[in-house]
């Protein structure tokens, strides 16, 4: 169905090509999940399928794509669509109307179907997804989840045999990305539909791929094999395929339920050895506050870094929060987790004065968010939104850090600094626009840092990163909490707080539900729960690195 025959990829301008050397074949009905690397080409070669590689992006594609015969170096992507359906990273950037109807039947409307056709087709869509009562819906009052059965559904109507998806889960909480999932499996099974999908999250999907092609890097050529083999070799995989390795295992396992049946020898080897706990600066008690804390008399309670008392926040007509407490400690990391639309994205905008409290008080320092001036209070919090590219406007590396250094008042070079330390591979004179997700990200969180804030906001900051830099994110962050920055995090990447938070804080239609250690509050929940968790339960091991300390 689909065909690349030795295809690179090389952008104007760049020195090297983006991709190189792809040629494997997409069998039709099947679902082949695109790995590798951040920075690799998974997004060129998505975009090369669909023909908005180069006919959109320029540049030089050399080789050929094909699909269902049709060459794309030969057809735009108009001419592509009645075959091939797109659906990128961020849903709400690919809609054009405003209801879930409208958009279904956009799609079709544009390639001139007649209305009896489109009504039919609409009302097909909105059964296969379970879309049928949110109909009338404006798209902007949906969840995560449902935004992206609309943007499936909007690309399904005509009917296209191929079906493209850079991301898919990328934004989901867990139970909205299993919706998602098991849309994508009823149309492979039961459709026949051909799906070339991209995921970084491989936790959540690897199961359910029939082929997985590898982008393996620079100098080496990707292949096509089986998802165990694949993973034998990868450099990205999951956590279930790393404690694999650890524990020996062979063939490697691919899901929980597989490495639960072959679990209880290293469970045995691992009884009556404990976790190694995380250790924040101490938390100060909650209002009214002890003057002592217990255990270490004379000694101050240290000074919160942000105090949420009663919070309660109204966005249009929608009751965002409501009755919510938080104190944030010097050092402390607290990772915010919860359903699509619970409330952590305006916590965060909350925090950092963006949005202003309907009810109750937020102070971060000394200072009131919503009514101090941002110069004054970069010094005190700085986020980095879910979009990176939302914070950087110049037009080169180092004209962003410049701007950086003069916005915080910091020594010139002082950004450039912090990002060499987090990413040395990225040259002044790249633009913005041309760093991946996970580049875009450093550079957006160096920025921030140049102000050395005591209170650090991050909003979904694994969106787009491999394996490989959420370690080196974890481990950049990790150093700030050591230095006594606090560091709150909204994710729905439930092996990110299993590896960094010392607390989690679930939220639930706005308000708290459960907020205490991490260890106990994931492992408490089905949905939340890392995958190291639920393999070794009822032991609480919630990532493989701390089973690999334990056995060392």
């Amino acid at each position: 169905m689909i065909r690349f025959e030795n295809v690179s990829v090389t952008y104007d301008g760049a020195a090297e090509p983006a991709v190189q050397g792809v040629d494997f074949e997409v069998p039709e009905g099947e679902l082949v999940l695109l790995v590798g690397p951040s920075g690799v080409g998974k997004s060129t070669v998505l975009g090369a399928v669909s023909g908005l590689v180069p006919h959109f992006t320029g540049g030089t594609l050399h080789g050929r794509v094909t699909v269902a015969g049709r060459d794309t170096r030969t057809h735009k992507p108009r001419e592509l669509a009645d075959v091939v359906g797109t659906v990128g990273q961020d849903p709400l950037s690919h809609f054009v109307t405003d209801t879930v109807e409208e958009e279904l039947a956009y799609g079709m409307e544009s390639l001139g179907l007649p209305p009896a056709v489109m009504r039919r087709r609409v009302e097909e869509t909105l059964d296969l997804l379970g879309l049928a009562g949110l109909r009338d819906r404006p798209i902007a009052t949906l969840s995560g989840g449902q935004r992206q059965r609309v943007a499936i559904g909007s690309v399904l109507t005509p009917h296209p045999r191929v079906l493209v998806l850079d991301e898919p889960t990328s934004a989901l909480d867990p139970a909205a990305a299993e919706e998602v999932l098991a849309v994508l499996q009823r149309l492979v099974h039961d459709l026949g539909t051909t799906v070339l999908m991209a995921e970084h999250r491989l936790e959540r999907v690897i199961q359910y791929a029939d082929q997985v092609a590898l982008l393996p890097g620079p100098g080496e050529r990707p292949w096509l094999g089986t998802p165990p083999e694949v993973m034998a070799v990868s450099p990205v995989h999951p956590p279930v395929v790393g404690l694999g390795h650890l524990a020996g295992w062979s063939p490697l396992p691919l899901t929980v339920r597989d490495a639960r049946r072959r679990a209880g020898p290293l469970r045995d080897r691992l009884a009556g050895r404990r976790p190694p706990a995380h250790e924040p600066a101490p938390k100060p008690a909650p209002a009214p506050r002890r003057l002592f804390p217990r255990g270490r008399p004379g000694t101050p309670a240290p000074a919160p870094v942000a105090e949420v008392r009663s919070l309660a926040v109204r966005r249009d007509r929608v009751q965002a929060l409501r009755g919510v407490d938080l104190t944030v400690a010097p050092g402390e990391t607290i990772a915010l987790m919860g359903r699509n639309g619970a409330g952590k994205s305006t916590l965060l905008s909350a925090l950092v004065g963006l949005v202003a409290p309907s009810s109750g008080s937020v102070r971060t320092g000394d200072a009131v968010p919503h009514r101090t001036r941002p110069r004054d209070l970069v010094r005190r919090v700085g986020l980095v939104p879910q979009e990176p590219r939302d914070l950087l406007y110049a037009d080169t590396v180092a004209a962003e850090c410049a701007a950086a250094d003069g916005d915080a008042g910091a020594e010139p070079g002082t950004c450039r600094a912090l990002l060499t330390e987090l990413l040395p591979s990225v040259a002044d004179g790249t633009h913005p626009r041309d760093l991946s997700e996970g580049q875009r990200l450093t550079l957006a969180l160096a920025v921030v840092l140049t102000a050395r804030p005591p209170l650090l906001l991050l909003d979904e900051p694994t969106r787009g990163l491999d394996y490989a830099a959420k370690a080196r994110l974890v481990t950049a962050l990790r150093g700030l909490a050591a230095e006594g920055h606090a560091i709150v995090l909204a994710t729905h990447d439930v092996e990110l707080a299993a590896e960094l938070a010392h607390r989690v804080v679930l939220l639930a239609e706005g308000e708290v539900i459960a907020d205490g250690p991490a260890a106990e509050v994931v492992v408490a929940s089905p949905s939340f729960a890392p995958q190291v968790a639920k393999i070794l339960a009822p032991q609480h091991w919630l990532t493989v690195s701390q089973v690999r300390e334990a056995l060392r």
